[in-house]
């Protein structure tokens, strides 16, 4: 089967959906928040949606919205609110937290602070109130509550500057510190170049470091790690492939639309998905085939969407 290349659970349901497949396994909800804010829900229950969709089963949250880079306090307020419903849900469907029980949680900055679209993790990282050496100085009721999330965090940086699988130093430090839970924030690759800088993904089946421009990492999962892994995810980058590919559709409804080169339009529409989109990488090969696209404010973005980000998970956290 024809695969598309995104990070977003959201937008191979969509594929799926267009080319009429299938989803036995597979519960899609969506959720209209408001005008500009959208919460999309994909679980994926059974290894066969599983297998269909080519992701882990679990629970996939997607919050889309065309001012989620916008700099309006408004806007910033409503989405840190949800972000922190997002989490909190999906943590305590992960893990019972009794009464007075510290929940103890490993946040996990990924990507490389150096090149701003894969910053958003050490961004992150950068605005949260971390409190595991407070607590283990004077104890949880410096902190003036009955039940605690202890937070610690780290940014492990990549393999071209450690050496070392960025699993492999997680796993040293849950050794060490014992977490209940990872939580993992990183940059992620889309499908549709609309969706950058404008969606977040929240989801309980951990992470893969470096897939969104595809650099294979080990995955951090429960499997790997032993302890469950949330991943929360932002599109940054989309494959130069991509949107040539969808320049070409454009192209080609145009074609037929056009009484002159009708035919070759729909000689063009004639061919699947899968052919144009090898038609289009071979054309581009070998100077753009490989190359990532992002939009040229992506720094500014890039540092407001890890604030908002980190400001709902301070919220979550302090809510404990």
């Amino acid at each position: 089967m024809y695969q598309i290349r995104t990070d977003l659970a959201l937008e191979t349901q969509e594929k799926m959906q267009e080319d009429k497949v299938e989803l036995k396994g597979v519960r899609f909800s969506e959720e209209h928040v408001s005008k500009n804010l959208t919460i999309s829900t994909v679980v994926i229950e059974t290894e066969n949606g599983a297998k269909i969709m080519g992701k882990p089963t679990g629970i996939y949250l997607t919050l889309e919205s065309p001012d989620l880079a916008l700099e309006v306090e408004e806007n910033s307020r409503v989405l840190q609110e949800r972000i922190c419903d997002c989490i909190r849900e999906l943590i305590f469907h992960k893990i019972s937290c009794e009464d007075g029980k510290e929940l103890k949680i490993l946040f996990v900055g990924l990507g490389n602070r150096a090149v701003t679209p894969d910053a958003l993790g050490p961004y992150v990282a950068d605005h949260l109130e971390v409190n595991r050496h407070i607590v283990k100085e004077y104890g949880k009721y410096a902190m003036r509550t009955e039940q605690l999330i202890v937070l610690s965090a780290i940014v492990p940086g990549v393999m071209g500057q450690t050496g070392m699988e960025t699993a492999e130093i997680v796993r040293g430090i849950v050794h060490e510190t014992k977490p209940d839970l990872i939580l993992a924030v990183d940059a992620l690759a889309a499908r549709n170049s609309r969706r950058l800088n404008r969606t977040i993904q929240i989801a309980d089946t951990g992470i893969h470091p470096g897939s969104g421009v595809g650099n294979y990492r080990n995955a951090m999962t429960e499997e790997s790690l032993g302890v469950p892994v949330i991943g929360i995810g932002v599109p940054t980058v989309v494959d130069a492939a991509t949107i040539v590919n969808d320049t070409m559709e454009n192209f080609i409804t145009a074609l037929e639309q056009s009484q002159a080169l009708r035919s070759t339009g729909e000689i063009l529409r004639s061919y699947s998905a899968a052919e144009k989109y090898e038609f289009v990488k071979e054309l581009i090969s070998p100077h753009l085939n490989g190359m990532f696209v992002t939009p040229k404010d992506v720094d500014e973005t890039v540092k407001y969407l890890s604030f908002t980000i980190s400001e709902g998970l301070n919220t979550a956290f302090g809510e404990a």
